[in-house]
């Protein structure tokens, strides 16, 4: 039974509210108090606090029926900031959000070194750096989500990231000590999840999210929230062995399912049967364009051992609706056909198989909604990346 004093059940309407406000972009206190079913009254109360907070601002909507034009409610998405940073194995890339979670500045920096005394000394610089560029904002940088590509436990504590070799890191702990703003580690699979369900697929309760850039990470979410399992570490689904006494794997096992299905084992593949040290997209591309048959065969294979994992974790999750992120899939139109065809298994069943809108910026993008969704202390947080529903002149660029 959960029970809460009156401070406790105010802090639950506040969030309804502002859930509301920001689902709808603009909302009057009539239809506020339809939508959450409190009374004008408590509707009245909150929306002084929060416009005394300068978190919401008002604004009278124009119509043409008679009468006096209902006063409108808007978060005010430019009284703080929120930076959401992808820590990867060759770059960490920063995405700066206003509390909409539209992006207002990007920076990705080139990862030379897997120190992490040099890495922590680089992300406090970073966010310092940024700290002082919202400082004119009311509520400044709100706070930090970093997504790490590794195992985090619950405690945030950096339990092992095989790509750095870091194992037992207390990053958040150590970033705390350099920066005065508040500071969340999340598994970067997990953020990238976050911000499908955010962003994306918002009516979608059971999702899974697959990223598989530098890895294979698996992000779950489970009738709305965010699975991680007994000690933080569920969804570590590129270490499952595909191939018994495989290939060897940084984590230690061989054979692991990342090791054939991630960007980085197949663009390594193809530079050494093109005996090419540095490798792009755009190199990958061209060749399929000219049906080069030894890359169509790594690429045929790197289609099977991806649908080999998929049938495995749609047995295990059943889930609603799955997001592959990789930029090859996006070179191939027939890619999610191509899969499906793969995925022969009567007992199988899941809704929508899909390749991600976000691409390498969900994990920071997802950051950037955690750290919002922390600071508003909403019960559920919906964005629209659009801005049909915002009022023309609500957003100019003020942070570069």
């Amino acid at each position: 039974m959960v029970t809460g004093d009156g401070s406790y059940i105010k802090q639950i309407n506040r969030g309804l509210i502002l859930q509301q406000i920001i689902e709808h972009g603009m909302i009057s206190r009539a239809d506020l108090s339809k939508k959450v079913g409190l009374n004008k009254a408590t509707i009245s109360v909150q929306a002084a606090d929060l416009l005394d907070e300068e978190l919401i601002y008002e604004t009278q909507q124009e119509h043409r029926n008679l009468g006096r034009r209902p006063i409108m409610l808007s978060l005010n998405r430019q009284s703080g900031f929120a930076l959401g940073i992808d820590l990867d194995a060759k770059d960490i890339t920063y995405i700066l959000s206003d509390l909409l979670g539209y992006p207002v500045h990007t920076e990705t920096v080139p990862l030379e070194t897997s120190d992490y005394d040099s890495i922590l000394a680089l992300l406090s610089a970073q966010i310092k750096k940024f700290q002082a560029q919202c400082a004119d904002s009311h509520y400044g940088l709100i706070g930090v989500v970093i997504g790490v590509h590794g195992t985090v436990g619950k405690n945030e504590k950096v339990f092992f990231v095989p790509q750095h070799q870091w194992v037992d890191k207390e990053l958040k702990a150590d970033l705390e000590k350099e920066v005065d703003v508040a500071i969340q580690i999340q598994n970067n699979a997990n953020a990238s999840a976050f911000a499908e369900k955010v962003f994306t697929s918002q009516d979608s309760e059971n999702l899974l999210s697959i990223s598989m850039y530098s890895g294979m990470g698996l992000g779950i979410i489970m009738d709305g929230e965010l699975l991680k399992g007994y000690n933080g570490f569920a969804g570590e689904m590129g270490h499952m062995i595909v191939v018994p006494g495989g290939k060897q794997c940084t984590c230690g096992n061989k054979g692991c399912w990342e090791m054939y299905a991630s960007e980085a084992r197949l663009l390594q593949n193809l530079a050494d049967i093109k005996k090419k040290n540095k490798l792009s997209y755009d190199d990958v591309e061209s060749w399929i364009a000219a049906e080069d048959k030894e890359v169509i065969q790594q690429i045929d294979e790197f289609f099977e051992f991806l649908a080999i994992g998929l049938n495995n974790i749609i047995n295990l999750y059943n889930p609603e609706t799955i997001v592959l992120n990789s930029q090859v899939l996006k070179m191939d139109p027939h890619a999610i056909e191509r899969i499906e065809s793969l995925l022969t298994s009567s007992v199988s069943q899941y809704r929508e198989l899909k390749i991600s809108e976000l691409g390498k910026e969900a994990c920071a993008m997802g950051a950037c909604a955690l750290a919002i969704k922390s600071f508003l202390k909403v019960p559920e947080l919906r964005l629209d990346l659009s801005t049909e529903h915002l009022p023309a002149d609500d957003y100019t660029e003020t942070v570069s």
